[in-house]
């Protein structure tokens, strides 16, 4: 066998679902040099590709006219022979209530529509090599004393991000040993050691002397945001916090942390 045949036998297989035919058209464009694409248009063609194919990963729309994303993910989890394939959700609805439907029904994750082709190679690169997601996954560490708010943030943002969540600010000296995240959500108000007792914390440790810090707070007035920029976070949102801002404001600040830290590895 030569290098070449071996290089075929090793392409991943996605089942890419979605009613609109131009979707999967430019998802099939999009991945067909990386993956095996076999687009289905609806339920009964998913389930008739997958008679002669064992996919590594299912690409499923969740709006679709007949029966939609989570229905269909419910079928294949009832079915023994396709309950094991991990499913990624497309979507463009990246509210709270979808995010953690999906999480509970056992998707993999969430790629958000429209998206970028180099956002969607990544996440689907992450899911398949595990290697590589856990190697390259910015790890983000939210501080809140509101479990159900922890909860909610960890199934917002988990599918992109490894997302550590901390109930017990007095032990963020501690988790800091085995733990070193790239940006931190902190809500303001909590007993013990509050939001800005965290700051001088964190930024006592020499790696995180410029790590994103992002408040949580419901006090939205201009002296708390001054002082929670004069304190050392990096941005502020108030609750209740609206799920795509806040993937907005992560995405950004992570992106800047990456580009900096590239331009200190270069000088």
């Amino acid at each position: 066998m030569n290098n070449g045949e071996a290089a075929e036998e090793t392409r991943k297989k996605i089942i890419v679902v979605d009613d609109v035919k131009f979707h999967l058209l430019s998802l099939r464009e999009c991945l067909k040099k990386r993956y095996d694409i076999f687009p289905a248009q609806s339920m009964e063609e998913l389930f008739d590709v997958l008679k002669s194919v064992k996919p590594d990963l299912i690409l499923l729309d969740i709006n679709m006219p007949e029966t939609d994303g989570f229905e269909v993910f419910e079928m294949l989890k009832s079915s023994q022979a396709h309950s094991k394939i991990p499913v990624m959700f497309l979507t463009s609805q990246m509210d709270r209530n979808t995010i953690v439907k999906g999480m509970r029904l056992g998707a993999v994750g969430f790629v958000q529509k429209p998206y970028k082709e180099e956002d969607l190679v990544e996440r689907i690169e992450t899911e398949l090599n595990p290697d590589v997601k856990t190697k390259n996954q910015p790890v983000i560490l939210a501080v809140d004393d509101n479990i159900s708010i922890l909860k909610s943030m960890h199934a917002l943002l988990c599918s992109k991000y490894k997302v550590c969540t901390l109930p017990n600010p007095e032990r963020i000296k501690e988790l800091l040993r085995s733990v070193e995240p790239d940006l931190f959500i902190l809500d303001c108000n909590m007993p013990i050691l509050s939001g800005f007792d965290l700051v001088p914390i964190i930024r006592k440790h020499p790696e995180h002397q410029d790590t994103p810090i992002i408040f949580l707070t419901s006090e939205g007035t201009m002296d708390t945001v001054n002082a929670a920029l004069h304190s050392g976070a990096s941005d502020f949102m108030v609750k209740p916090v609206d799920d795509a801002k806040l993937i907005e404001r992560v995405d950004h600040h992570l992106s800047n942390y990456r580009t900096l830290r590239q331009i200190r590895l270069c000088k």
